[in-house]
């Protein structure tokens, strides 16, 4: 199983505490209480479900359905902050990709790098031809465009925030029969970030103030200023990436090195803000009662928090959430398929593939289009244009020098594609 994080290998600086009075001393102790005990009593009756019908509870749909949703499934989509786009890139394409990219690695074979270090198969690889394919592709970029769009900004009533921007990111090859215990459960964007950086609060003032029932995720107003590398760190990304993503280019079930998510947006995340203020009772046979907890702000630790790598949680530490029995298999993927979640939800990649080939995915998130993203994504497109890996990734190979690199050529979907990709912007 995953690693447990304990205090006596936590990050305990000093600061931690500071952070932890201010939130106190701007919504009240009893504010914190209030939305502790709200929240536990939520997740007892949440996780029962999750652990009944847990891979249920995402939800599918066909790309052309995708864009006919009723309101009640997208409100759905937002309660569980994930969802399942089957045919995103037409099968018959994405199997092509597969066979591009498996020749592309075995032409520059021993020049790619990645982790883990020895066989590498999360791969330091940006600009190849199959990602700027992924990345620019129409129907992606239209899925992305429709997912932006359930988010709502007080300072944008177009959504003009929800034109898609093409981040690059790195893509996985995990052959069969490998364990892989370097992606348990974790929340990207940050980490300390959310409690020490005051616009990064803002975005969940709702939870701090004892209203988490209040807390909307798809409010877009203060999330777009929360800075995710307000703690500067080389794990630490510097675009609000609203929804993370992967595009299938074969085929991967559960048991087979697929995705694993806690499916409860809301509740999932408020326990992770809260957890770091309360101390479990002495015995054992009392953690589950959240009211036999007590607030402490003197207690320098956050669970599974170093400020300058994402949040990682661990069963013992935030008992509340079962993690053992609730993070859900996402449903079985066939080349083409999308799956897409929040950036604020738990998940993890399962330790073993116990399937026959190997599961292939290329990364890639619903960006919008903000200040801070933009700024970003000038920047990205000269590391595009000299060909070396992205400002969050450095420490790639030299892509340009790559037998096969692609170049500009390889951006699909006309100018719409190139201005996402920081052509135009």
């Amino acid at each position: 199983m995953w690693p447990e994080y304990t205090r006596e290998e936590a990050e305990l600086d000093p600061d931690n505490v500071r952070v932890k009075k201010d939130i106190a001393a701007h919504y009240g102790e009893d504010a914190l209480r209030r939305s502790w005990i709200a929240v536990c009593k939520q997740l007892e009756v949440l996780t029962r479900a999750i652990k009944e019908d847990g891979t249920g509870l995402i939800h599918e749909f066909c790309y052309e359905d995708f864009f006919r949703m009723t309101d009640v499934e997208k409100e759905e989509i937002k309660r569980r902050g994930c969802v399942v786009v089957r045919g995103t890139i037409p099968e018959e394409t994405a199997r092509s990709w597969f066979q591009d990219i498996k020749t592309y690695l075995q032409e520059n074979d021993g020049v790619i790098t990645g982790w883990p270090k020895e066989e590498p198969y999360i791969l330091q690889l940006y600009w190849s031809r199959v990602q700027l394919g992924c990345r620019t592709h129409p129907r992606t970029m239209a899925v992305q465009r429709a997912i932006l769009n359930l988010f709502n900004d007080d300072d944008d009533p177009e959504n003009t925030f929800a034109a898609p921007l093409a981040y690059a990111d790195a893509m996985r090859m995990r052959p069969p029969g490998k364990r892989f215990l370097g992606l348990g459960p974790h929340i990207d964007a940050g980490s300390l970030c959310r409690w020490g950086d005051p616009a990064y609060r803002q975005i969940y003032d709702k939870i701090f103030a004892g209203k988490p029932e209040e807390f909307d995720p798809f409010d877009f107003t203060h999330r777009k200023r929360g800075d995710p590398s307000y703690y500067p760190g080389a794990d630490q990304s510097h675009v609000v990436r609203a929804f993370q993503g992967w595009t299938a280019l074969s085929s991967a079930a559960p048991h087979e090195g697929t995705l694993q998510l806690f499916p409860d947006l809301r509740y999932g995340i408020a326990y992770v803000l809260l957890r770091p203020f309360f101390q479990p009772p002495e015995s054992s046979a009392d953690i589950m009662d959240a009211e036999k907890w007590t607030l402490n702000l003197d207690d320098p630790w956050f669970p599974g928090v170093w400020r300058h790598t994402p949040q990682v949680l661990s069963a013992d530490a935030f008992p509340h959430m079962r993690l053992k029995e609730c993070l859900a298999y996402i449903p079985k993927m066939e080349p083409g398929d999308t799956v897409w979640w929040h950036m604020d939800m738990c998940h993890a990649v399962e330790i073993e593939h116990k399937g026959t080939e190997p599961a292939c995915v290329v990364y890639g998130a619903a960006t919008p289009t903000t200040e801070m993203n933009v700024r970003y994504m000038k920047g990205q497109l000269q590391d595009f244009l000299n060909g070396v890996s992205p400002e969050d990734f450095r420490g790639g190979c030299y892509e340009k020098g790559l037998k096969g690199f692609p170049g500009e050529a390889a951006i699909l979907n006309g100018e719409e594609g190139r201005r996402a990709f920081g052509f135009a912007l």
